[in-house]
């Protein structure tokens, strides 16, 4: 029965222990179970919170026993999930990837506090790349973390010990954040649902001014519908109150359900930064001609080049205004993008995201949606932070990115979705583009590419094999 639970969406979990046909403290222990014996090969978690974890589900255990109905229990009670080292975990240090912070943190940032409510358990802190810098996770902490589908390949980033982790069956969903594409790249890289939410979705985790970060919250998910109630909660729909973006109709794991009715696709397949892999491209094309047979119609564009110096003060900035850094102790990557961003004015890097999410909303013009690919090569081997100055690999690493930043700058929300692999065995992303908080949308077509190219049942060698029991350091 464990065998098939693990098969399980997250809310197919929470209606099993919703039943009482499995406890979350049995759903816990599984999970445990598969971090220690493989997770000393991937490296996707930091810290494991056996014990918290533990006997958080027993009390939520307790709880489903006391409760009046089933429907009274918060819509993920007792389901496991992760948390990115960048956000903060009651109880639990927050090392940003990187030597040059540490902070033990006595209480839940927002978005921590919010999965609390909506019922999850937190198994620990997953790994980032520092600072949430880069598109692969290769921090000095630990070893780099590993793509369960090649264990010699990047599994993405910032948020590569979600995408990991979730693609090895190490949990069922997790928690990730996206500034430039960190939800969805180890989505596109490790065969996952990735969802960047718009603008003013969710709360800024820290309770900062929203109306111009680039950054923001997401899930990563191996369903749509997964995806969507994580949202929901996340975005205060099902838990809490919304933020200030428009609230939806009704939750968007209910929209997601229907058919959006008859849309305009524009299809994008290369770009000026990195040359899209055929096969990337083929997989590509083969979703909006899917669109375009279920009544959509497709209309094929280009993008103009947008060399990465434009966006790099953008990000030099972005990452020069993280607090409480030891500077002395980061990467030499991380620290020749905080000096030269040191030197970035904040209007000067204001007036590059206007012109540059000006451009970008040039491109998506009337249509409804914008499909590319997530990334335009397969995920790249280990060591990219390697034998090169901190310049060559900003510029080695940045064209991973060359779909996914835009939807960043405009605050548009943005989904990638699995479309199978490559014939040498790495997943293939595609990327669905929306208007401004219409993830709704966004939500329909990528079910509706979901439905007619399952990939649910694919797994990596990791998912089922074994790994040596000795965690990361």
């Amino acid at each position: 029965m464990m065998n098939d639970v693990l098969e399980r969406s997250a809310l197919e979990q929470a209606a099993l222990l919703r039943a009482g046909a499995i406890s979350s403290v049995e759903l816990v222990q599984l999970y445990l179970e598969r971090i220690a014996r493989l997770d000393g090969t991937l490296a996707s978690f930091v810290t494991v919170l056996d014990g918290a974890a533990l006997a958080d589900a027993k009390r939520k255990d307790t709880e489903r026993i006391r409760a009046r109905t089933p429907d009274a229990l918060p819509p993920f009670h007792g389901v496991p999930i992760g948390i990115k080292d960048l956000n903060f975990v009651r109880g639990a240090r927050t090392r940003l990837g990187s030597r040059g912070f540490s902070l033990w943190t006595p209480v839940d940032d927002r978005t921590t506090a919010r999965l609390r409510r909506a019922g999850f358990v937190i198994l620990g802190k997953l790994s980032t790349s520092e600072l949430g810098a880069l598109p692969v996770t290769e921090p000095d902490l630990h070893p780099p973390t590993r793509n369960p589908w090649r264990l010699d390949t990047t599994s993405g980033g910032s948020s590569g010990g979600s995408g990991a982790a979730v693609a090895a069956g190490l949990l069922p969903i997790a928690q990730g954040s996206d500034g430039a594409g960190s939800i969805r790249i180890p989505s596109a890289f490790c065969h996952l649902v990735g969802l960047k939410p718009s603008r003013g979705r969710l709360p800024n985790a820290y309770g900062l001014p929203d109306k111009r970060i680039l950054y923001t919250c997401g899930p990563l998910a191996r369903t749509v519908d997964d995806a969507a109630a994580m949202l929901d909660v996340m975005a205060g729909i099902t838990v809490d109150r919304p933020h200030w973006a428009p609230p939806p109709s009704e939750p968007f794991a209910r929209l997601a359900l229907r058919a959006p009715g008859r849309l305009r696709v524009r299809l994008i397949v290369d770009n000026p930064l990195q040359a899209t892999h055929p096969e990337i491209a083929a997989a590509t094309v083969r979703a909006a001609r899917t669109l375009e047979a279920l009544g959509h119609v497709v209309e094929e564009a280009s993008l103009p080049s947008l060399p990465v110096e434009d966006f790099l003060p953008i990000w030099q900035r972005l990452v020069a205004d993280i607090p409480l850094v030891d500077w002395t102790k980061v990467q030499p990557v991380t620290r020749w993008l905080a000096d030269a961003g040191k030197r970035v004015p904040r209007r000067e890097a204001a007036r590059r995201v206007a012109e540059l999410a000006a451009l970008t909303s040039q491109i998506f013009g009337d249509a409804d949606v914008l499909v590319t690919p997530t990334v335009p090569v397969p995920a790249p081997t280990i060591g990219m932070n390697s034998g090169r100055s901190p310049e060559e690999i900003f510029h080695a690493v940045a064209p991973i990115g060359a779909f996914t930043a835009a939807f960043n700058l405009t605050g548009q929300p943005a989904a990638s979705l699995p479309m199978g692999l490559t014939s040498d065995g790495r997943p293939i992303g595609v990327q669905i583009g929306g208007r401004a908080f219409a993830e709704a949308t966004v939500l329909q077509v990528a079910r509706q590419l979901e439905e007619a190219h399952p990939s649910r049942h694919l797994h990596p060698p990791l998912w089922s094999g074994d790994a040596p029991t000795t965690r990361a350091a």
